[in-house]
């Protein structure tokens, strides 16, 4: 947390807050939005009587002897000072596989917008989509995917042959 330039570390939520939104160079985070939300979540930890999904799975776990023991901060309030400090991170988002791809016909051509092929464009293997519901359909297991890949790369390539 010292040396990471993605880290902050402040000891209230308004110096949190502002230094986060220094750090992406935008006012992204509304102060007054964000401590609603922690004080609203704050008031749920003490409401022995709370429906929060979250809080009710925090507390929940904190029966079980193991979790209660090997947990290295019992639920608290965030926004109590003697529970700092503040700690935000800078998230990177990325996808590793969307399961999901382009549009295809059964010819594996590329569709446009209008659904129209467009011609000497193919696609095949997860780009083409079958992860989400195709070949292997919507329960496809991680590591079952290469056979979809060799017929779908197969398919496209002898569609390509065939026309040109």
């Amino acid at each position: 947390m010292d040396k990471g330039k993605d880290f902050i570390v402040r000891d209230n939520l308004k110096d949190l807050v502002n230094d986060m939104n220094t750090l992406v160079q935008s006012s992204l985070l509304d102060f007054g939005h964000i401590h609603n939300q922690i004080a609203a979540r704050d008031r749920e930890m003490e409401n022995t009587f709370s429906k929060d999904a979250q809080v009710m799975a925090i507390h929940s776990a904190r029966t079980y002897r193991g979790d209660k023991l090997i947990r290295t901060a019992k639920p608290h309030k965030l926004l109590d000072p003697a529970n700092g400090p503040m700690i935000a991170v800078r998230l990177n988002i990325l996808t590793r596989k969307t399961l999901g791809g382009l549009h295809t016909n059964l010819n594996s051509q590329v569709l446009d917008a209008s659904g129209e092929a467009i011609p000497g464009l193919y696609a095949a293997g997860e780009v083409a989509g079958f992860g989400g519901g195709g070949y292997h359909g919507y329960n496809a297991l991680e590591g079952t995917f290469l056979g979809g890949c060799i017929f779908s790369g197969r398919h496209a390539g002898r569609h390509a042959a065939s026309n040109v």
